[in-house]
């Protein structure tokens, strides 16, 4: 009889338990969220959040003050750490330029196109994947970093941000070698709280999702921590990035910022002096 009630409860829980996990709704969460992040970090309190079906389109979100979140990527979040992780990143996007950026890209590309052939060799170079790729690759780890000082601003734990990358699909490769999807950009925002927030890596983060990336960053950091040359090369670039952002810092407040986001440069000060170092 004892042995029919377990089982009986054991069953209701297989019903019971998604049908909870499926009551957090990622897009109800974005504007509490997003207002979080908005409000604890000092940007302009007229920014609102807009969820869309497609890839998020935020080439005049300086304007307009309205920063979409794609569906599609909010697919990968669980909580509202992931969802800030979003969200975060996103506005990284925005705050580094990256989306100014990208415009230029893109009419430089149509301009190369209008004038040269298309087996021309600049033109081929311009519009190659490779260096797309290479590029994305390099935008998403800048504002990655610069995401995860907002979450943490706002009280989230940035370690979402490595696990909300993880989630997302990776290489062939990686798959075959059993490394975490898009294991360069998670060690990326692994490696820069482990030297500037010590304190948010030793906190943690409860999922599996981060227990197996830790599988793959322990033994990256042993051997770092194990030879004095390889550390010292890591605290090195570390301190380097930090000195770029300043820059980057200096370069917004000389412009007077150029894409119109009031007191963004004194955020990101505050980012370039936060550490916990």
């Amino acid at each position: 009889m004892k042995g029919k009630i377990l089982l009986a409860v054991f069953s209701a829980l297989i019903f019971i338990l998604p049908a909870a996990a499926a009551e957090y709704d990622t897009t109800a969460r974005v504007p509490v969220v997003g207002k979080q992040i908005v409000t604890k970090n000092g940007l302009p309190s007229t920014i609102t959040f807009k969820v869309v079906e497609t890839d998020s389109n935020n080439a005049n979100a300086t304007a307009t003050k309205v920063i979409e979140v794609s569906k599609q990527d909010l697919i990968y979040a669980g909580n509202d750490n992931e969802v800030a992780a979003v969200i975060s990143n996103e506005i990284g996007r925005i705050m580094n330029g990256q989306v100014s950026k990208e415009k230029f890209r893109n009419i430089a590309k149509a301009a190369l196109a209008s004038t040269l052939s298309e087996d021309n060799i600049i033109n081929t170079a311009a519009n190659s994947e490779f260096t797309e790729n290479k590029i994305s690759t390099k935008d998403s780890m800048e504002a990655d970093i610069t995401g995860v000082d907002l979450m943490i601003n706002a009280g989230y734990n940035p370690l979402a941000m490595v696990v909300l990358v993880t989630k997302r699909p990776g290489s062939i490769w990686e798959s075959i070698k059993g490394d975490p999807a898009n294991s360069k950009r998670a060690m990326n925002i692994y490696d820069y709280l482990t030297y500037n927030y010590p304190s948010k890596v030793k906190a943690g983060y409860a999922c599996n999702e981060y227990r197996f990336f830790l599988t793959y960053a322990d033994p990256i950091v042993k051997k770092r921590n194990s030879s004095e040359k390889q550390l010292e090369k890591f605290n090195k670039e570390q301190a380097k990035k930090k000195e770029e952002r300043t820059k980057q810092i200096a370069k917004y407040k000389a412009t007077g910022g150029l894409n119109g986001w009031d007191a963004t440069y004194t955020l990101l000060e505050e980012f370039a002096n936060s550490s916990e170092k």
